[in-house]
Formats: structure tokens, sequence, C-alpha cells
């Protein structure tokens, strides 16, 4: 089994990431994510936490190794849920792969939070293991082949999401900065 995990403070507001999440696919920097299904949204009337449940499609291409000894295409579908309570200002996420999952697992947290000075602190960790009873050397390369993807892909999300705040806040903060010195 293998782990990845990373810390980030975003500098925007948690209102502004949670509002940015919903727009973070498409973008230039994660080309991979090709398609976003919402298959359930609902509210707590109790605690007006929301759920959303989606399923992400991924194009990627796999090495040879790995397609002659497990199969599979380009084409890879990852279920997310994701909570939000506004309450409490808590963001989390969870996803897990559903593409190969008999051979192998990724399960993914993240978590957006408050953070001093206006800022939002982002965690996300990932444990991914391969499943497969097969000689431990494929199933060690296997592991770290696809913690590799996960970190390439992981800093490709950050950058890109960085980029979606950025055009969705920051130009609208400067266009309504300009407008009170006009």
């Amino acid at each position: 089994m293998h782990y990845f995990s990373q810390l980030f403070n975003y500098d925007h507001p948690w209102s502004h990431v949670v509002i940015g999440m919903w727009h973070k696919y498409p973008n230039p920097q994660c080309s991979h994510v090709v398609t976003i299904d919402v298959l359930d949204r609902s509210v707590d009337p109790r605690t007006g936490i929301i759920r959303t449940e989606r399923v992400l499609g991924c194009k990627q291409k796999a090495p040879i190794w790995i397609v002659k000894l497990f199969g599979g295409s380009e084409d890879a579908f990852v279920r997310e849920i994701s909570f939000i309570n506004p309450a409490t200002q808590d963001a989390t996420i969870t996803s897990v792969n559903l593409s190969l999952s008999q051979f192998a697992t990724c399960y993914e947290n993240i978590r957006y939070t408050p953070s001093p000075n206006g800022k939002t602190s982002f965690v996300q960790t990932a444990e991914i293991q391969a499943r497969v009873a097969l000689w431990r050397s494929a199933a060690d390369k296997l592991e770290h082949w696809l913690v590799q993807r996960f970190e390439q892909n992981a800093q490709l999300g950050k950058m890109g999401f960085t980029d979606v705040l950025r055009s969705m806040w920051e130009a609208k903060d400067g266009q309504h900065a300009h407008s009170f010195h006009s």
C-alpha cells in the first residue's frame, strides 16, 4: 500500500473555494477529466449539509505492461461524494476509482476549511493499493505507477483549480475595486 498527501492554502476565502469546486472541470491543466455527471444532490433539511454524488470520466494512457496484464482502456471512471456544511464551513470530498477496481483501488480524501487571513486550507490524502494476488513485484510496480500518476494529477489539479479560482474571483475583485476608484 502507498500513501500520498499534500497540504496547501488557497488565497481565497472558503466560500469562494467551495463555489469554485463546481467549476473546477474542465480546465486546461486537468484535460484528462472529460466528463462530470451528477448522480445525486440533496440538502439535509435538519443540518443544511449539501451532499453531492458525481462520476468523473477520465481519459489517460496506461503503460503497455498494465494494459497487457490487466486489460482496460484509456477510459476510466471515478465516484466522488462531497459534503458541504455551510454552518461549520467544512467541505469534504471522497473519491474512489470504479475502473479496474478489481486490480487496484485509490481512495482519495480532500478537505477544505477556513484558515487565517481569508485563505482556505486544502488537505488531500490518498491510499493506493494493488488488490491483485499476483507476483508481489508486479503489484509493487502497479502501485508505484498509480502513485506517480496520482501525484502528477494532484499537482495538475491544484494548479488548475488555482487558475479557476483566479479567473472566477480575482478578475471580479479587480473590476469591483476598479469601480470604487472611478
